[in-house]
C-alpha cells in the first residue's frame, strides 16, 4: 500500500456511516491506500456543539432522510433496516470496545466496527445492548471476557473521549467525514469526491465522461445531510 491512510470517522448510529462502511475499504484499496476508522459521537457534535436537533426529529428533513437513506442503500445494494429503535440507543460503549479492540489490533477494530455497523443497521439490532455488543464480538473473534473487560476500563473510557476530542479538533461533524491528505470530505454521497481527490490529486475536472472517476457511480451534485 502507498500513500497516507485514510482516516474514516464513523457513529454506529447513523444510517449513513452504515452505508459508507459497506465501500470505504474497497475504495482505499482501488487506490493503494489503507483505512483507520475513528469514532466520533454525533450527540457532541451535532446535539451538543452544534446545538442541532438529531435529523430524524428535525421538521422536513427528518422526513427526506428517511426515505434517502433507503434510494442510497438500494444503488449500493446492501440491506438497510427501519430498525424502530429510534433515539433510544447509546453508541457509547459499542465505541469504548472498538477503542479497547483498536489499542490491541486495527485491523480486528475495524472488522468489528463493520459488523457492528451492520448489526444495527441490516439486522435491526440494538447496539446499545450488552449482549449484542458480546455476540458482535464474538463473530470476530473477541471473547465475552474482554467485552466486560472493556466497558470498564478507565483508560478505554479516557481513550474514546480522546478520539472524540481529535475529530473535533480535525473539523469533523458529521458522519461519514473522510479525511485524506488534508482534505476533509462529509459524506456517503461524496465518496466520488473522495475518489476524484485520490485519482487526480486536485479539484479540477476530469472531462465529462463519467468513466473518468473509475469505480463511482455517485453524481457530482449536491447531496443530503449525512448526521
Amino acid at each position: 500500500m502507498t500513500g497516507s491512510p485514510i482516516d474514516f470517522f464513523f457513529d454506529p448510529i447513523s444510517p449513513y456511516g452504515y452505508l459508507a462502511s459497506t465501500q470505504i475499504e474497497a475504495l482505499a484499496a482501488r487506490h493503494g491506500r489503507t483505512v483507520d476508522w475513528r469514532p466520533v459521537l454525533l450527540s457532541v457534535t451535532v446535539l451538543q456543539i452544534m446545538g442541532l436537533k438529531p435529523v430524524p426529529l428535525t421538521p422536513l428533513k427528518g422526513d427526506y432522510s428517511r426515505d434517502d437513506k433507503h434510494r442510497l442503500a438500494s444503488l449500493l445494494g446492501v440491506p438497510l433496516l427501519e430498525h424502530g429503535l429510534g433515539g433510544s440507543v447509546s453508541p457509547i460503549k459499542s465505541l469504548r470496545l472498538f477503542m479497547a479492540l483498536k489499542a490491541r489490533d486495527a485491523s480486528l477494530a475495524a472488522r468489528y466496527a463493520r459488523r457492528l455497523c451492520a448489526a444495527h443497521w441490516a439486522e435491526g439490532q440494538d447496539i446499545g445492548d450488552v449482549g449484542v455488543l458480546i455476540r458482535v464480538a464474538e463473530s470476530v473473534g473477541v471473547a465475552a471476557a474482554d467485552v466486560h473487560d472493556a466497558l470498564h476500563d478507565e483508560a478505554v473510557k479516557a481513550s474514546l473521549r480522546a478520539a472524540v476530542d481529535d475529530a473535533v479538533a480535525l473539523g469533523v461533524f458529521g458522519v461519514p467525514t473522510f479525511r485524506v491528505d488534508d482534505q476533509v470530505i462529509w459524506g456517503v454521497d461524496r465518496l466520488w469526491m473522495l475518489e476524484h481527490w485520490l485519482t487526480v490529486g486536485a479539484w479540477t475536472p476530469r472531462g465529462t465522461d463519467a468513466a473518468d472517476t473509475p469505480g463511482t457511480t455517485w453524481p457530482a451534485a449536491p447531496g443530503h445531510p449525512d448526521s
